[in-house]
């Protein structure tokens, strides 16, 4: 066999936990998820998170410890059952992917939300110190949105504020393990960064005609069903041979010695079952083939193995749960 073309990071096999994902999110994540991960031979989980949760009112450096204490409880039990934690800013100061609440600054652009945001990775930089990075890393801010908009941000923009972040990050916890994700949602590596010594975050949504398919928080009125191979996304045919293109830049990265990890990934519960899994099994052999993990999107939810809703899928019951056995076996088959 070759050498493993991905050798900074470990190939973490996860899931997203949404207990902390949106600004009306109840924290309230469940020991049974990591149990059931770790029973099943997963060991990674990324805590998408809004910022807010843990702030008082509109003050960024007012704290809110109860919601800290909830993260604490899935370090816990992260530790108890051999799971890896990833916390990642899903809303920070001045930025999100989400659109449910309009931020008074930019990250990008503005110094008091850069202030903000620094402020609160050094929160957690102490916090965790003397945790080991085998068991939490953080994942900057998700998904920084495409550079095409120089008055919203350029790369120089990105590039300073992760250089920033990261040296606030390291003044608290010299040896902390870091993760940024690719520019243009996750999709576009940062070479530009190689020399900061972080991993660096992927995408697996590519096409969103596949995996985004009827989603409401997307533009996705007129697309036509999916099918794999063949699906017409903006005119494009899809197959392995185009998907393999698409993470090569990813796999060209980890070559430099760049650890790359594949934090979200999956399709919604509107794209037929069949298409899905086979779509997903070129990706997770795709990603396999160059040693780089995977997090689906979600664990319990419209993406997930668990509680899906999908209309074309036989569940099983699990403790009261409704389990996609098959997607299952394809994700341990990985």
């Amino acid at each position: 066999m070759p050498e493993p073309i991905q050798t900074g990071l470990p190939r973490w096999r996860g899931f997203n936990l949404l207990e902390m994902f949106t600004t009306k999110s109840d924290c309230n994540f469940q020991e049974d998820d990591l149990r059931w991960m770790s029973d099943w031979g997963f060991d990674f989980v990324r805590l998408p998170m809004c910022y807010t949760l843990w702030t008082k009112g509109d003050d960024p450096y007012a704290i809110h410890e109860p919601a800290l204490e909830s993260i604490d409880r899935v370090v816990s039990w992260g530790e108890k059952y051999g799971i890896h934690v990833c916390m990642d800013f899903h809303r920070a100061p001045g930025y999100s992917v989400n659109r449910e609440r309009q931020e008074p600054f930019n990250l990008w652009k503005d110094q008091e939300a850069l202030d903000a945001f620094c402020f609160h990775w050094q929160l957690f930089a102490k916090r965790y110190k003397g945790i080991p990075n085998e068991r939490v890393s953080f994942d900057l801010v998700n998904e920084p949105c495409s550079p095409d908009n120089p008055d919203f941000m350029t790369r120089e923009d990105h590039e300073r504020v992760v250089r920033a972040t990261v040296k606030a990050i390291r003044d608290a916890d010299p040896g902390r393990l870091i993760i940024a994700d690719g520019l243009s949602w996750g999709n576009d590596p940062l070479p530009e960064l190689a020399d900061l010594g972080i991993g660096q975050s992927c995408r697996a949504y590519v096409p969103m005609g596949i995996s985004h398919y009827k989603a409401s928080w997307v533009s996705s009125e007129g697309w036509m069903e999916p099918t794999w191979p063949g699906d017409v996304q903006n005119g494009e045919y899809w197959d392995r041979a185009k998907l393999e293109a698409h993470y090569q830049k990813w796999i060209d990265l980890a070559a430099q010695g760049v650890g790359v990890h594949c934090g979200e990934g999956g399709a919604y519960n509107q794209t037929p079952h069949g298409v899905f899994l086979a779509w997903f099994r070129d990706v997770l052999e795709i990603l396999t083939a160059a040693n780089i993990g995977w997090a689906l999107w979600n664990f319990r939810g419209s993406f997930g193995v668990l509680d899906s809703g999908r209309s074309d899928v036989e569940y099983e019951d699990w403790h009261g749960h409704a389990l996609d056995r098959k997607l299952l076996n394809l994700l341990r088959e990985f």
